[in-house]
């Protein structure tokens, strides 16, 4: 059974720091690319950063650029480093993957895990 199971949510005021880990397990195929998204209150899930599994090509939202670094190891777990956080940075963080096989793609969602950047 494939999973996606994220940990290192917590809260952190801001400038602070805070490590996120999604664990893929149960994949015939390696996804192909990982992301992480976000989704605070009231607003839209929206793409915080990607990365490929060929090339190692990562892609940041404007908003994180420069402050948040993604990266992934040989056993499918996807990092999201996030440095200088700020209170905007409040949302549930969610990892995502996908696997293609021909023409089909299969999409997979973790279970999301907290962070709040508060004084």
């Amino acid at each position: 059974q494939v999973q996606l199971v994220e940990s290192g949510g917590g809260l952190v005021q801001p400038g602070g720091s805070l490590r996120l880990s999604c664990a893929a397990s149960g994949f015939t195929l390696s996804p192909y690319v990982m992301k992480w998204y976000r989704q605070a209150p009231g607003k839209e899930r929206e793409l915080v950063a990607s990365i490929t599994s060929a090339g190692g090509y990562t892609n940041y939202a404007d908003s994180v650029k420069g402050r948040f670094t993604i990266s992934r190891d040989n056993k499918n777990t996807v990092y999201l480093q996030m440095n200088s956080l700020k209170p905007e940075d409040t949302a549930v963080y969610y990892c995502y993957a996908a696997v293609r096989l021909f023409a089909t793609q299969s999409d997979y969602w973790g279970q999301g895990t907290q962070v709040t950047v508060s004084s």
